[in-house]
């Protein structure tokens, strides 16, 4: 379509698809990740247009293209970008959404701020989209969009899809805005989620919130109705198929394990630096694993890479260190000159280096406190095409729903952490064997691109009406919003 008439298909988030990289020639480098991938290759498909912020505030050439698909740039402030960003976004809806960890902060400059960059936002779909056109709003920074969006332009499509949890009714009665965020969701045609429990959240807490008529999968709102679901998100699964079978990544993932002294045992985790991930508590329980010997210095060996994330916002900056200071000790008590047992890494990482790592490690630590879902361990298991490997996965995490064949723990628990580690390191080859061929049949069910189309298909309309695929049920919405069946034992 001629961008003078609006774009089909919009897609509107916090960032764009690409980053400013001041050490780079190419200065907007691509930004990694199978959400890039999936939203690009639709965008493609739909002469679409990618709308958000390109990440910096100083004054700067923005982009306007990448991989065949238009973007447009929404600028924010440096004084938005703290407020909005680092504050409302960050220090209030990111801990309340994570089950309170931390506390939340509640303060209406932040606040104000937030609603400024909406309209913001808002404002700049609605003068793209063309007639009739799909809006896809994405993640708890943009909550208000849809709303504002449906007001500017009632004739478009507006579906929105949270990546990270949605709390309990509890917790997020404590949002002084409550009922604006809400109502700004509403003003969606499809709200989305990565799990059935956090949809299930949403539609009770607007039914007893500010009175919405409806099941958990359809809510009635001003004489529209608005459809919830479940749509757990994937990964790019053919280009780590690509990677696993290059003889370069296999040959890295030798040279990372004679590097690291040829162990008996890798231990790995991967994890963006957030006190969400439970990383500190990873560090405590393997920690306390060589004090009591199941773990042995020169035997196993623990890889934990720790990406940078809100370097800017002092209170990552002090859980990097407290991390850093927890990584010494355990080194000091147990490493031996030129052979540290914990090898941290606090660097982002090309992701053929990642699948190498994923190849060259035995378990997979994967156990934040709360989770929407942790796309790691799914690149995990689909790494693993000859059945090695044991995946340790916290319970809280979204993957947990789907992937039930790994060792799941509860992260809080420090004694059933060691535990769940230890039957990880110490069940035998064949019941690892199958526990890993079920996770690979789960995460092979559904790739990235799968989860697009499957959210834009009931976005339009065209899905199997949800009555029918509901048969009645109202408490459990699953993928797609059809209901849930858990079998204990087998795949979910």
């Amino acid at each position: 379509m001629d961008p003078r008439n609006g774009y089909r298909l919009v897609v509107v988030a916090n960032r764009l698809p690409v980053h400013y990289d001041q050490s780079s020639d190419e200065r907007w480098l691509p930004s990694p990740g199978g959400l890039v991938s999936a939203l690009t290759r639709v965008l493609q498909s739909h002469e679409g247009l990618w709308l958000g912020w390109p990440g910096v505030t100083h004054p700067h050439e923005k982009p306007t293209s990448y991989e065949g698909i238009d973007l447009q740039s929404v600028d924010i402030s440096q004084d938005e970008y703290e407020r909005f960003y680092l504050g409302f976004s960050n220090a209030t809806l990111w801990p309340l959404y994570h089950d309170a960890i931390r506390s939340p902060n509640f303060h209406r400059h932040w606040w104000e701020a937030y609603v400024t960059v909406n309209e913001r936002f808002a404002r700049a779909a609605a003068r793209h989209a063309g007639p009739g056109a799909t809006v896809w709003v994405h993640d708890y920074q943009l909550q208000l969009v849809p709303q504002m969006l449906r007001e500017l332009r009632p004739d478009l499509r507006i579906g929105f899809f949270l990546h990270i949890p949605f709390p309990s009714i509890e917790l997020f009665m404590q949002l002084p805005w409550r009922r604006r965020i809400l109502a700004g969701l509403l003003g969606a045609d499809l709200v989305g989620f990565q799990e059935p429990h956090a949809a299930a959240n949403f539609s009770r807490v607007a039914r007893r919130l500010l009175g919405v008529a409806g099941t958990d999968a359809r809510l009635h709102q001003m004489g529209r109705e608005v459809r919830v679901g479940a749509y757990p998100i994937s990964i790019d699964i053919a280009q780590i198929s690509r990677l696993v079978h290059d003889p370069a990544v296999r040959a890295r993932s030798q040279e990372i394990r004679a590097e690291l002294g040829s162990p008996e045992v890798v231990l790995l985790g991967v994890d963006r630096l957030d006190y969400t991930k439970g990383i500190q508590q990873r560090i405590t329980a393997l920690a306390e694993l060589y004090r009591d010997g199941v773990l042995q210095a020169g035997r196993d060996v623990i890889v934990q890479i720790a990406v940078p994330s809100r370097e800017s916002d002092p209170h990552y900056e002090r859980e990097r260190r407290h991390l850093e200071q927890s990584v010494s000790e355990v080194n000091g008590e147990n490493g031996q000159v030129g052979r540290p047992v914990v090898h941290y890494l606090h660097q982002n990482m090309p992701f053929e280096e990642l699948v190498a790592l994923y190849l060259a490690a035995d378990v997979m630590l994967v156990t934040p406190f709360r989770d929407g879902m942790n796309l790691v361990a799914k690149e995990y298991v689909a790494c693993r095409a000859d059945l090695t490997g044991r995946l340790v996965l916290s319970e809280f995490a979204g993957a947990a729903t789907e992937l039930r064949a790994a060792f799941l723990v509860n992260p809080h628990d420090l004694d059933g952490l060691k535990e769940s580690i230890t039957q990880a390191l110490t069940t035998d080859e064949k019941s690892a064997r199958r526990r890993m061929a079920r996770l690979r049949r789960q995460v092979a069910s559904r790739d990235v691109f799968q989860w697009a189309d499957g959210f834009l298909t009931d976005l339009a309309g065209r899905s199997q009406d949800l009555d029918e695929v509901r048969d009645g049920v109202d408490d459990e919405i699953g993928p797609h919003g059809g209901p849930v069946h858990l079998v204990e034992g087998a795949d979910a």
